[in-house]
């Protein structure tokens, strides 16, 4: 009897090029992949709810399968974490029934990235947040922030290497909190496109310290053209929060690892 298997994984993203599976190895799905194939000793292949890129920090990326081994939940998130580095595991299984799709069912996705405001660069934070040593104005920000939210053409966001059949996202909700030095911005959208997140986040920078006006977040908006936007920012502070799902699937949609960034 096949059975399918949702499970949910933190993991750093700092030594891996990403979660898609690549031919030379080294990203966050092979690691998994590997790790359930020697569980189960057979081959397995997961369906994840969102790739992230390089760098990219996963704290409930939620993945599916289809497998023929019988094991309880805590069987599933012992044995695989037993056979995956450190840096990457399991926080949960269930068991979703035959339909579930982890990325087709999601009916959103969140993402946060943590950034630092200091003169100097990071060194314990290194890799677990981004930086910027020019004082950011948190009103301008939220004020351009609120001008992306709604159905949209993101195209001016969009990486050139995004195979996203659309352009067009719904952004629900874009939250920018500071605590001490720490400043937290919080995305909610359907879905995201490639480097969109990071997109954005050039372009709140580049209001925050003043560089450019908050209705030129607008302009670039309604250019629908990548070359106007600021740079990428970097991966470094990226988190990808992870989907969420209707409430009768009673996924969880919290790990012990949220609660570790301010």
């Amino acid at each position: 009897m096949t059975t399918r298997v949702a499970l949910g994984i933190s993991y750093r993203g700092s030594a891996y090029t990403g979660w898609q599976s690549q031919p030379m190895g080294g990203t966050v799905q092979d690691a998994l992949e590997h790790a359930l194939g020697q569980f189960v000793t057979q081959p397995v292949r997961t369906i994840c709810a969102g790739r992230t890129d390089t760098g990219v920090h996963g704290l409930n990326q939620v993945v599916h399968f289809d497998t023929e081994v019988d094991r309880e939940p805590f069987s599933w998130m012992r044995g695989t974490n037993r056979f995956l580095p450190p840096d990457i595991s399991v926080q949960w299984c269930a068991f979703p029934g035959p339909d579930f799709h982890a990325r087709n069912h999601a009916r959103g996705r969140r993402y946060a990235y943590l950034l630092l405001e200091s003169p100097v660069r990071p060194a314990i934070e290194a890799g677990s947040a981004g930086w910027v040593f020019r004082p950011l104005d948190g009103h301008a920000m939220q004020a351009a922030a609120q001008l992306l939210l709604g159905e949209h053409d993101f195209s001016s966001f969009r990486s050139a290497d995004c195979q996203a059949a659309s352009p067009i996202k719904i952004v629900r909700d874009i939250r920018i909190s500071k605590r001490g030095a720490y400043w937290r911005f919080d995305f909610d959208a359907s879905a995201f496109l490639h480097h969109m997140v990071r997109n954005i986040m050039g372009c709140l920078i580049a209001v925050g310290t003043g560089a450019r006006s908050v209705d030129w977040l607008q302009e670039v908006l309604d250019a629908r053209d990548r070359k106007i936007a600021a740079p990428t920012f970097p991966a470094d502070g990226l988190y990808f929060l992870g989907p969420y799902y209707d409430a009768e699937l009673k996924l969880p949609e919290h790990t012990a690892a949220m609660d570790w960034i301010p």
